[in-house]
């Protein structure tokens, strides 16, 4: 919770409700997953200026786990100029909010204008087909409700249908972590990292627009309700593209 004050609502400020997920090991690499900072920790920093009320679940709630070079801190300086998530990281304030994330379950999402559910390596396996991720975005859309989806969270919208069984992206204009990003990905660390890749199977749908930008190119498109985000970078775009859609 923000100590600021949305200045369009004071009594109400609005509501925000983000989403990582829990840590989980790749069936690829071997490695531990979880979520990355920079797509929790800058999306954070617009809500919170912006006077927004912001809590974070993940599906089972509890500590959750950060991608190793999502911190600022981590030997391989990856991403050491992200002084956001330092601050963040700093702050036991702030630190504690994903060392005691609410469970999924023990929230109500009518209780907040929009969801933002935030991307890293484990959602390719703990969001992909988990039915209550599925069922949070296609309420959300099919509520008017505002729902934004960054980085390898939009994994979930390759199958998230609404309830007349459409998917949530059919008609719409949406973007994901890109083929060239994943190729520099795999060439840093020499192998390939992600069990399969977003764009290849969102190309592979009918009735749907998937986009990209450049590599690492900060990228984050509206369409209605629904925002989505390309990569790390484009956290804090796709922040301002709820702000923006919640009114100011």
């Amino acid at each position: 919770m923000s100590a600021r004050v949305d200045v369009l609502n004071p009594q109400r400020p609005k509501r925000v409700l983000m989403v990582a997920s829990n840590p989980a090991v790749s069936r690829q690499t071997g490695w531990p997953i979880g979520f990355w900072w920079a797509e929790l920790t800058h999306p954070y920093w617009e809500f919170v200026e912006r006077g927004y009320q912001v809590d974070i679940a993940s599906l089972d709630g509890g500590a959750l786990f950060a991608d190793q070079w999502s911190d600022p801190r981590d030997d391989s300086a990856y991403s050491d100029e992200d002084l956001i998530s330092l601050g963040f990281l700093s702050s036991p304030k702030h630190a504690a909010l994903v060392e005691n994330s609410l469970a999924l379950d023990a929230v109500n999402p009518d209780d907040y204008d929009a969801v933002f559910l935030v991307g890293g390596q484990a959602p390719m396996y703990t969001f992909i087909d988990e039915p209550r991720i599925h069922d949070l975005v296609s309420s959300r859309v099919a509520a008017d409700r505002v729902v934004a989806v960054v980085c390898h969270a939009t994994c979930v919208l390759l199958k998230a249908t609404l309830p007349d069984g459409r998917l949530v992206v059919d008609g719409r204009t949406w973007t994901g972590f890109a083929n060239a990003e994943e190729d520099f990905a795999d060439e840093f660390v020499g192998q390939t990292i992600q069990p399969f890749r977003i764009e290849d199977e969102a190309r592979k749908l009918d009735g749907t627009n998937f986009i990209v930008d450049g590599r690492f190119v900060p990228h984050a498109v509206r369409d209605g309700n629904l925002i989505t985000g390309q990569q790390q970078y484009s956290g804090a775009a796709a922040a301002r593209l709820v702000i923006e859609a919640l009114g100011v």
